[in-house]
């Protein structure tokens, strides 16, 4: 199963200020999301994005908020976005397919993943783009989610089967622009 950009969307789960910077690795995780979400817009994937608890754990990372278009951001009490139903109405939230990547992988990222895969949705995270706090939680993550039929990705495979073939001015530009 490919990603298709027409059924598609990118989650940004929980990348928030107050947060973030107590995730291992966080500058990567970080630029590995912003640039998700470019070159999502870029081939016009809708991106939406949860914040968990934002007047406890602040709003969205302010690099990752620029992006974001107006009312594509939902605040959720519970740790997965499906048992919230807080994508609801949001932009793209009803495709079939999800690419995630966010934070923390083995609580709000593993719990969205399965939940939606559960309702039948087809789930892609992206590995280079999801990080915890201690670096053996989000391994546990990736390997439960795996277990359990969720797609690992690299946000350079996503680019690429979002874009399908070469040769084109769009595949020109975005090579040119994120693939260096």
């Amino acid at each position: 199963m490919l990603i298709d950009r027409d059924h598609s969307a990118l989650l940004v789960v929980d990348v928030q200020e107050r947060l973030l910077p107590h995730v291992h690795d966080w500058q990567r995780l970080l630029a590995n999301v912003v640039w998700l979400v470019q070159v999502a817009q870029r081939l016009d994937v809708p991106v939406l994005a949860s914040e968990q608890y934002p007047k406890g754990i602040g709003p969205t990372h302010a690099e990752v908020r620029a992006l974001l278009p107006v009312g594509s951001v939902a605040e959720k009490l519970h740790f997965s976005c499906a048992a919230a139903q807080c994508l609801t109405g949001l932009p793209g939230a009803q495709r079939r397919q999800l690419v995630i990547c966010g934070i923390e992988s083995h609580v709000c990222v593993l719990q969205t993943a399965l939940e939606l895969r559960w309702q039948g949705r087809e789930v892609f995270v992206v590995a280079d783009a999801v990080s915890s706090r201690d670096p053996s939680s989000r391994e546990f993550a990736l390997a439960r989610m795996r277990a359990h039929g969720v797609e690992l990705v690299t946000r350079e495979m996503v680019a690429f089967e979002w874009l399908r073939k070469a040769g084109t001015n769009e595949f020109r530009e975005i090579s040119s622009t994120f693939l260096k």
